[in-house]
């Protein structure tokens, strides 16, 4: 005979975390809404997407006596939303779609919410991290600006198809067609120029090739529709890079605008000189961003190998300036994805490997590490002793942990970073490794002596 339901086996196992928590399913044009069912009948509601009912939502909400919010990152429609939200005062989750899957075959919108509501009401969803809100405004811009230099870029490809098809070969004799001599070479030619004498006496005197080679590359057949491509492409190229002027002042307003931490002229704790030579990209902004950084920051996040200024301005607008977000250097790394996840079982390491994560300041970090593989630094050392033994993959993952963890204790501390040599580094390796067979031979009974 079953028993009867007792008043314990009734009462819920998880204790309750946030009585007044809410969930939302937000789709392209309609908002489902869940609040706790002893505060409104029905307890689930749908709005529309419109900012008017964006208000009613928040309002509704706040009559609720709603606290905080949970809802899933789905594209941009959130933005509005939690950004209504949070302007009423409410405290507003973002949490990851992955962790707040429902059982199978019970997909729809209402239950959708409904789930996020109990799951938020018990503590267990996790809310995205999200910097401050002056970096956001900063992350925004610099988004747009990377998204310019992406659709500049295929203008150039433009370009660099449109000159073979008439057998120019200015490629072949410039390393970047959109540099001083190849731009002043294709604007004549757009303009109506065709000796190729001519158009090589606007070699730049840096240029490595001769005018004679020059010229001999610009020998071609200048057939109308290349040339109208040429045109076409050189138009584009020159407006983007417009844009990008002025975004880039508009980055340098927001700078302007936010509130200014450090001073670089200040004598106890100065910005030092630039340690770094030819590293300004064509793509960098013409502000100097490595100062506005110091400001933001009291550190020269610059001075670390393998971060330029437009690096460490990404990363800083992707992670912000506060490091008390996560608690130690592994918290940090391994919510960029760089620390190896371990898979346990019977108390055995199953399978060990790093999570795959769509993280902006880990894509800076990577990038970082692979551009000092080629350096005479401590770090380039590192990668190239790891790429040797477990391959380029792996050693760029390593590489970008390393300068994480340097990153997060620049920025916490506010210490200043101490580069260190390839010499130096082979020589502290060199004693690891001697101590390591110190040990080894200390253990079965041996001891070391100098060939």
């Amino acid at each position: 005979m079953k028993p009867k339901d007792t008043p314990d086996s009734r009462s819920e196992v998880w204790p309750m975390v946030c009585p007044d928590a809410a969930g939302l399913d937000i789709g392209a044009s309609e908002i489902w809404a869940c609040v706790p069912a002893d505060r409104a009948t029905p307890a689930v509601r749908s709005f529309t997407t419109f900012t008017p009912d964006l208000q009613a939502l928040a309002d509704w909400l706040s009559a609720c006596r709603v606290r905080t919010v949970a809802m899933e990152s789905t594209g941009v429609y959130w933005v509005p939303v939690f950004e209504v939200l949070e302007a009423h005062g409410l405290e507003v989750d973002l949490v990851n779609a992955r962790h707040i899957k429902n059982v199978p075959g019970r997909k729809s919108d209402v239950q959708d919410c409904q789930w996020i509501q109990r799951l938020h009401s018990y503590g267990f969803l996790r809310a995205s991290f999200r910097p401050e809100a002056e970096m956001v405004v900063l992350r925004a811009y610099l988004r747009h600006r990377a998204m310019l230099i992406e659709h500049r870029a295929a203008h150039i490809q433009h370009m660099q198809k449109a000159l073979p098809l008439m057998n120019v070969q200015l490629p072949r004799v410039l390393s970047d067609i959109t540099g001083v001599t190849g731009m002043q070479i294709i604007r004549a030619i757009v303009a109506g120029e065709r000796n190729p004498q001519v158009l090589a006496t606007f070699r730049n005197g840096r240029c490595q090739r001769s005018e004679a080679e020059i010229a001999k590359a610009l020998t071609g057949n200048y057939r109308a529709e290349p040339v109208f491509a040429l045109k076409q492409a050189l138009a584009l190229y020159d407006a983007y890079s417009g844009q990008l002027q002025e975004c880039d002042e508009e980055i340098e307003r927001q700078y302007a605008a936010t509130r200014l931490r450090f001073d670089p002229e200040d004598p106890d704790e100065p910005l030092g000189p630039d340690t770094k030579t030819n590293t300004h990209s064509k793509n960098a902004p013409d502000f100097d961003v490595r100062r506005r950084l110091f400001q933001l920051t009291g550190v020269d996040l610059t001075a670390v190998d393998g971060l330029d200024e437009s690096a460490a301005q990404l990363l800083v607008s992707e992670i912000g300036t506060d490091m008390s977000k996560w608690p130690t250097e592994k918290h940090f790394c391994s919510w960029l994805g760089l620390a190896p996840h371990n898979d346990i079982t019977g108390g055995r390491v199953v399978r060990s490997r790093t999570l795959h994560v769509h993280n902006r300041a880990a894509q800076v970090l990577r990038m970082a590490a692979q551009s000092v593989g080629r350096g005479k630094s401590a770090l380039g050392a590192f990668y190239r002793r790891l790429r040797a033994r477990q391959g380029p993959e792996q050693a760029t993952t390593a590489t970008a942990h390393k300068i994480a963890r340097i990153v997060y204790y620049m920025l916490k501390h506010r210490q200043p970073y101490r580069t260190l040599s390839a010499a130096d580094y082979d020589e502290q390796q060199h004693h690891r490794e001697l101590k390591s067979l110190q040990r080894r031979a200390a253990k079965l009974g041996l001891t070391l002596a100098p060939a």
